[in-house]
């Protein structure tokens, strides 16, 4: 059966990111695609997940421990999330091949149930060996989302223009005008 339409405002991001973005604010109250294994499932489906690994209460409870890891680590600190994202990471590994097309990292885990925690905190190494600065929560002060800027200057500042963008100029518009 396929997976439920993802709800989430904002989609596409990088892994790591992806996964804190499973919370998101609507209408002032905090939503949580993560809430069953139902949300897993729309989750894993929508980053090309579901057909390697299981949308069941162990790979839940070991996707939450990341996302919990990874906000300490990007709304916190490297110091505060660094131990959280390693015990995460202590349940993979990387072992390289040889393949037809050359070298080759193949994802290996202890219990497949941790492979897309293990990826997502991966992922997030990778973001930080990238471009570490370009990890962004969103300017908005109502908005919760992450993203991952790759705008040509690196200025961006909103998850979403059409929606915390325009939020914002429309704020600031309605305080000009009601000060004029």
């Amino acid at each position: 059966m396929p997976a439920a339409p993802d709800p989430r405002p904002l989609t596409g991001e990088p892994l790591a990111l992806d996964l804190l973005n499973t919370r998101w604010m609507r209408e002032g109250a905090l939503q949580d695609l993560l809430a069953g294994t139902d949300g897993l499932a729309v989750w894993l489906a929508a980053n090309g997940l579901d057909g390697r690994f299981a949308a069941d209460a162990a790979t839940l409870r070991h996707v939450l421990q990341a996302r919990d890891a990874l906000k300490k680590a990007v709304d916190g600190s490297l110091e505060e999330g660094a131990g959280p994202v390693d015990a995460v990471l202590g349940h993979g590994r990387i072992r390289a091949t040889l393949t037809t097309r050359g070298p080759g990292e193949e994802a290996e885990f202890d219990d497949a149930s941790w492979g897309p925690a293990w990826l997502a905190a991966r992922n997030y190494l990778e973001l930080l060996a990238t471009a570490p600065d370009r990890i962004r929560g969103c300017a908005h002060e109502a908005c919760i989302l992450h993203f991952f800027d790759t705008s040509r200057n690196g200025t961006r500042r909103w998850c979403s223009m059409a929606a915390c963008g325009n939020r914002a100029k429309a704020s600031r518009h309605y305080a000009r005008a009601k000060d004029a």
